[in-house]
């Protein structure tokens, strides 16, 4: 496998128990995944899926015919982002970091990070990015945002603060405009925006809640716990199904 040993990684976000409930998190808007790609104006694009843990994007991208290098430094993720990708044509797994990636310089279309720009060193990723990315190629991050003015997502959201009164979702839900523009490197900055709403089963759900890493950073102890209230009231309010509604938010330009 290519890329950066392993044993030499920093790595400050670790993964390792998060991985089997990451591939119950809901995908990113169709629409959104749709524009970055088209944004290359060449059939199967070079594309570098960086942070690409269990493949929750990369299986996008390889959907719409990119042909992917995924970057992932969590053995964890990475072998659940492998046996999904198994025996797809177009995509490499590489062990790397987003700071240092490994991949050959001025050689992609397109860079691409699905929730994962958050969890770097930004501006080193930025820089990282440019280097890979052929002139004229394309940046992107995108997240999957709960509305929070919903109802019941501001119930889930007084649980959290019940717990953990300064909880913070960090950069993820940050505007990254100022940023990459301050890189020097990429311009100009398009934000992106899909509202969706995901109809799933309960247990799906809260699946993924045992997935976010961000709460789980931040709650602790209290993780579980938190995370059983949530499932309580949902159930309570939901059923066994429920409807959430979700943005898809994102930022790409082109490498100058």
């Amino acid at each position: 496998m290519p890329g950066t040993n392993q044993g030499t990684l920093k790595v400050e976000w670790d993964y390792t128990e998060l991985a089997a409930t990451y591939t119950q998190r809901p995908p990113y808007s169709a629409a959104v995944v749709d524009r970055i790609v088209a944004a290359c104006e060449r059939p199967n694009p070079r594309t570098a899926d960086i942070g690409a843990g269990n493949a929750h994007l990369t299986v996008d991208l390889l959907d719409r015919g990119c042909v992917v290098d995924a970057v992932e430094p969590n053995q964890a993720m990475r072998d659940i982002g492998m046996r999904r990708t198994e025996g797809r044509p177009g995509i490499t797994w590489h062990v790397g970091v987003a700071e240092d990636n490994g991949l050959e310089s001025d050689h992609y279309d397109l860079v691409a990070y699905g929730s994962a720009f958050s969890t770097t060193d930004r501006p080193a990723a930025l820089q990282e990015s440019a280097r890979i990315l052929r002139p004229g190629g394309w940046f992107a991050c995108i997240w999957n945002h709960r509305q929070l003015d919903d109802p019941l997502q501001a119930e889930v959201e007084g649980i959290i603060r019940d717990h953990i009164p300064g909880y913070s979702y960090g950069s993820r839900r940050e505007n990254q405009q100022p940023l990459i523009e301050a890189s020097g490197r990429f311009g100009p900055v398009t934000k992106l925006e899909d509202p969706v709403v995901y109809r799933v089963p309960v247990h799906d759900w809260m699946a993924a809640w045992r997935s976010h890493g961000t709460l789980q950073r931040q709650a602790g102890p209290d993780f579980d716990t938190i995370v059983d209230e949530i499932e309580s009231l949902v159930r309570d309010r939901a059923g066994a199904e429920i409807s959430v509604p979700y943005l898809t938010v994102g930022w790409m330009a082109q490498r100058r």
